[in-house]
C-alpha cells in the first residue's frame, strides 16, 4: 500500500536514529539542561538570527499549542483563530479544556484576514457590555495552514500591526514550518517570523523527527516562569535529551532545510502528475499538501492501492481528499503512484 496520507507516517531520519544510538549511554542531566538541548538551542538561535531567543522543547503540537496559549492568556481571555485552524477543528477541544474559548473567524483558504481581525476587535470594544464577554487575548495562525496555504510577509506584517494596536500577541503554529520555508513561492523567512510573531514553534514531528517541537520566543519574551508552567502541565520530560538530540541533529549541516526541500520537490512532481492525469484540484498549494476532488466511487477504487486523507465532503457524490508528501517521500513512491493514476484513467 502506497502512503500519501500524511507527513508523519514514517519514523525519523536515519541521522537522528544514529545520533540517539550514539548518545544513548552518555549520562546527562535532566529536564532539558543536558548538553544536547543546550547545543540545539544555540544552533536554532544562530539559524533564526536571534541570540536572545528563548527556546523550549515539547513533545507534540497540540501540547505546544495548549501550553503556549494558556501561558499567554489571562483566565478571562480567548484566542482568535480561523474556523479551519487546528486548535478550532482538530485538537479535540484542548484549548477549551484549558479554560480558554477559541474565537473563530472566517477562513480564507485556511488563512485569517487582518482586516477582519481588526473589525472583530473594533466591534468587540465598541460593545458597551464587552466586560461580560470573552476578551480576545491573542491571535493564532498556522504556517502552512490546514489547507497547505502560506501567509505572505505582508499578511504577517498586517496581522502584527493589528495585534500591536490592541496589545495582544500573534502566535504561529509551525508544525509544518520546514515545508513552508522550503516553498519556492514564499517570501517568509525566520527573520520575518521573528519580526512579526510574539512566539512560534518549529515543528519536528512532521519534519523528520520521531517527535518534538521547538517553541521559540524570538525576543527573549517568554512568559515568566514558563519552565515551571510546562512542568505543572505534565509537559516536561525528565529525559529532555531525547528532544535535544533530535533538534541538534536537525539543525546540523542544514538537515532541517534539506528535509523540507525534499517534501516540496516531491509535491511539485505530485501536483504535475495529478494535473496531467486529469484530477480536479480543490486547492493547489505551494507546500507539501495537495487537495483534489474525487468522485466517491473513484475514491473507493483508488483507496485499495493508495492511502490518503479524507478532508471534507464536496457534494453528495464527491469528496475532497489530501495527498501529502514528506521529508521521507522517495521517487519510487511517486513512480508507483503515477502508474496507478494512469491505469485508473
Amino acid at each position: 500500500m502506497l502512503s500519501f496520507e500524511s507527513d508523519y507516517t514514517t519514523g525519523c531520519h536515519q541521522k537522528i536514529l544514529e545520533a540517539l544510538m550514539k548518545t544513548n549511554s552518555v549520562s546527562q542531566t535532566g529536564y532539558g539542561f543536558d548538553e544536547y538541548c543546550i547545543s540545539a538551542k544555540d544552533k536554532i538561535r544562530k539559524e533564526i538570527g536571534r541570540e536572545n531567543a528563548e527556546i523550549f522543547f515539547l513533545v507534540g503540537g497540540t501540547q505546544t499549542n495548549k501550553l503556549t496559549i494558556s501561558a499567554l492568556l489571562h483566565n478571562y481571555e480567548g484566542v482568535i483563530s480561523a474556523a479551519t485552524g487546528h486548535i478550532n477543528a482538530h485538537e479535540a477541544g484542548a484549548i477549551e479544556a484549558s479554560g480558554h474559548k477559541v474565537l473563530s473567524l472566517p477562513s480564507h483558504n485556511g488563512k485569517l484576514d487582518a482586516g477582519e481581525v481588526r473589525d472583530y476587535l473594533k466591534t468587540f470594544y465598541a460593545d458597551e457590555t464587552y466586560t461580560h464577554m470573552v476578551f480576545p487575548g491573542m491571535v493564532y495562525i498556522s504556517h502552512p495552514t490546514e489547507y497547505g496555504t502560506l501567509y505572505t510577509k505582508k499578511e504577517l506584517t498586517d496581522l502584527k500591526a493589528v495585534c500591536d494596536d490592541y496589545n495582544i500577541p500573534l502566535y504561529l503554529d509551525g508544525a509544518r514550518l520546514g515545508y513552508a520555508l522550503a516553498s519556492k513561492q514564499t517570501d517568509v523567512t525566520y527573520e520575518t517570523l521573528c519580526q512579526t510573531c510574539h512566539a512560534f514553534y518549529i515543528g519536528g514531528t512532521k519534519v523528520g523527527a520521531l517527535c518534538g517541537e521547538a517553541l521559540v520566543f524570538p525576543n527573549g519574551n517568554a512568559p515568566k516562569n514558563l519552565f515551571t508552567t510546562i512542568k505543572q502541565n505534565g509537559a516536561l520530560l525528565a529525559k529532555g535529551r531525547l528532544l535535544g538530540v533530535q533538534f541538534d541533529t536537525l539543525f546540523t549541516d542544514g538537515l532541517y532545510n534539506e528535509l523540507g526541500n525534499n517534501a516540496i520537490e516531491k509535491a511539485e512532481r505530485l501536483k504535475k502528475m495529478l494535473d496531467e492525469n486529469g484530477y480536479r484540484f480543490f486547492l493547489k498549494t505551494e507546500t507539501n499538501q495537495q487537495f483534489v476532488i474525487l468522485e466517491n466511487e473513484q475514491l473507493k477504487k483508488l483507496r485499495q492501492k493508495v492511502s490518503f486523507s479524507f478532508w471534507e465532503k464536496y457534494d453528495d457524490t464527491h469528496t475532497v481528499v489530501r495527498f501529502a508528501t514528506s521529508w521521507s517521500t522517495p521517487d519510487s513512491d511517486l513512480d508507483a503512484l503515477e502508474k496507478i493514476l494512469k491505469d485508473q484513467n
